[in-house]
């Protein structure tokens, strides 16, 4: 039988569709691949999709006619084109079966589901020329990308474009910038890509390395009908800042028995708990003593740790993902934080933003994310609710209020609104001269003349005249006065 060629109509069209099934959703690309595939109609991507996989479909309906073609019905060059095309179109077509199993899935925790639908999926990939043992990685495929939209679209929202950014980032750390390189040569190999996540405290460290976590690839067992283990056991998360130091590397890599007084019992540290298709979250990185970091760089470049008290190596297998809300350059620069271990940790940094840098992108991210609280307290919309505690918030506030605790502080003053109908923030004290001086110099904040004005400022404050400032910067007096009232430090 002769191989069908494509029309180079259908190619173009075809070409756009492959371009879709593997772009970033959260990204500017994929709204504009969508609009030309739908004719040029302007919108946002979910406005567009459900437009964009009927026309799909109607296109892979006429090819058909009266009977489904397959992958080997086409020429080549032609047959790469039609597999993306089949899989965007299936993927779409299950996608809210997809969905459904997620959210029945974090209901029942770690006993992983039987997947009823197996059939029906696999089946399809197989309608379509897909061999069984590639379908069964497409079916893998599938679910790792819904889980992955779910955590990222579900547990980061906000319409500003620092977090559109940081949604985009997320995205790409698990697929990388092209799902094509993932899906065919790092799908089972992601676990050498470690991440580092850097944000003020409060900001949702914990909420994208949570997506993270529980979006990696997870095979489907075919025999079993179901996938080889729950998602909701992928992710181990700890704060290193809450075990003594004597205990964390017990905690992190486990003991043997008689390690030390108290070790009646062997123990498996996190890194043990933590599975071939999982990621452990180290908070507070930057936190922990240069003896453990030299402990951790092993496992960052060997993959191997041993317990405490034992000469047994074992192998870990998950992914590790960091996060601090402290300077990582000031902590380089102190010697606190070592440069080895920076630079094996940090395959990806992503930038998590504060809410104060949110609302001044775009105002009305506020009101979004009250809504969500709500919505979260309540278990239900109550847009009523959400108005009136908009309204207190704004007038107790105002616009300009910097949110120093973030969105965990958001949080907690929703409900302090609920309760009390009022909210009044903790006024904690500002850092001194010399502590802001430090801090902005290491995050390169300050202009030059800022940084002349700073530090006068600060002689000032240490020697109470003009005189003792102007020789020890061998300025002036009248411009070592100058910079010292630029700084307000200074008097008369």
């Amino acid at each position: 039988m002769e191989q069908r060629k494509l029309s180079q109509e259908d190619r173009t069209f075809f070409d756009l569709v492959s371009d879709a099934a593997f772009a970033n959703p959260f990204s500017p690309k994929r709204a504009e691949i969508d609009q030309r595939i739908i004719g040029g109609r302007k919108g946002n991507w979910k406005e567009l999709l459900p437009e964009t996989i009927a026309q799909v479909e109607r296109r892979v309906a006429q090819l058909d006619g009266d009977s489904p073609v397959r992958l080997d019905d086409f020429v080549a060059p032609d047959r790469e084109r039609m597999q993306y095309v089949f899989l965007f179109s299936i993927y779409h077509h299950y996608s809210k079966i997809f969905d459904d199993h997620i959210l029945a899935q974090l209901q029942a925790g770690s006993q992983p589901l039987s997947i009823d639908f197996a059939g029906a999926v696999l089946g399809e990939l197989q309608r379509r020329g897909f061999v069984r043992r590639d379908a069964l990685r497409c079916m893998a495929l599938f679910f790792q990308i819904r889980r992955a939209f779910h955590f990222i679209d579900r547990g980061l929202t906000g319409r500003s474009p620092c977090m559109q950014r940081l949604r985009m980032d997320l995205w790409n750390n698990i697929f990388t910038h092209d799902i094509r390189i993932y899906e065919a040569q790092l799908w089972d190999r992601m676990e050498d890509f470690s991440t580092l996540l850097l944000g003020p405290t409060g900001s949702g460290k914990g909420a994208a390395a949570a997506a993270i976590g529980q979006s990696g690839y997870i095979p489907f067992d075919d025999k079993a009908g179901r996938f080889a283990t729950s998602f909701t056991d992928t992710f181990v998360a700890v704060n290193l800042t809450q075990f003594a130091e004597t205990l964390l590397e017990s905690e992190l890599f486990g003991h043997a028995r008689g390690a030390f007084t108290g070790a009646v019992a062997p123990h498996d540290g996190l890194f043990t708990l933590c599975g071939k298709h999982g990621s452990i979250f180290l908070d507070e990185i930057g936190d922990i003593s240069p003896q453990i970091q030299i402990k951790l760089l092993k496992v960052l470049e060997e993959r191997v740790f041993s317990p405490v008290g034992s000469h047994q190596t074992l192998r870990f297998q998950g992914r590790i993902i960091a996060a601090t809300n402290q300077s990582i350059d000031r902590l380089r620069l102190l010697g606190r934080f070592r440069d080895d271990f920076y630079y094996r940790l940090c395959s990806d940094t992503i930038a998590v933003p504060s809410l104060r840098q949110r609302i001044e992108e775009d105002p009305g991210e506020l009101n979004d994310l009250i809504d969500h609280a709500v919505r979260w307290i309540v278990g239900a919309e109550a847009p009523d609710l959400s108005e009136k505690v908009s309204q207190i918030i704004q007038n107790r506030l105002g616009p300009a209020y910097p949110w120093p605790g973030n969105v965990r502080e958001l949080a907690q003053c929703v409900r302090s609104v609920i309760i009390k109908w009022d909210y009044q923030p903790h006024a904690m004290a500002p850092l001194d001269l010399s502590e802001r001086l430090t801090t902005d110099i290491l995050e390169g904040n300050l202009s030059a003349e800022i940084l002349l004005s700073r530090y006068c400022g600060l002689l000032y404050e240490r020697f109470g005249n003009y005189e003792e400032v102007a020789r020890r910067t061998s300025l002036d007096r009248r411009t070592a006065k100058k910079y010292i009232q630029q700084s307000d430090m200074g008097g008369d």
